[in-house]
């Protein structure tokens, strides 16, 4: 039960297509955003759907072996980490982002025809 203390597990289709970052030979950053779907009868008895967006980073070799294949619309499974990072902005203002650090991918569905 110790794995589970930071772990989530999301569905869903890619936001718009990976930015890829590569430092020096052999380190590479890839970001993506995930929208996942969910469907619930509001107090009114009528179907809403909801969609939340996810940040995702995935580094090094997995990034780079991925890099050809995901683009935007495609669905996948992810497994990783929630992280939380801070920095300050041009203002000197204090930001926050909150990021899931993938750790395994798996590939699910054809992109949805536009």
């Amino acid at each position: 039960m110790r794995n589970l203390k930071n772990t989530v597990q999301l569905i869903g289709n890619i936001g718009q297509a990976p930015e890829i970052k590569e430092f020096g030979q052999d380190k590479m950053l890839m970001r993506f955003s995930l929208a996942t779907n969910e469907s619930y009868k509001n107090a009114e008895g009528k179907y809403v759907q909801e969609t939340q967006w996810h940040n995702l980073v995935v580094w090094n070799n997995k990034a780079k072996s991925l890099s050809k294949t995901l683009e935007k619309g495609k669905e996948i499974a992810v497994e990783g980490k929630i992280v939380t990072r801070n920095y300050e902005d041009k203002t000197g203002q204090k930001r926050y982002v909150t990021e899931i650090v993938v750790n395994d991918i798996l590939l699910l569905g054809h992109k949805p025809a536009a």
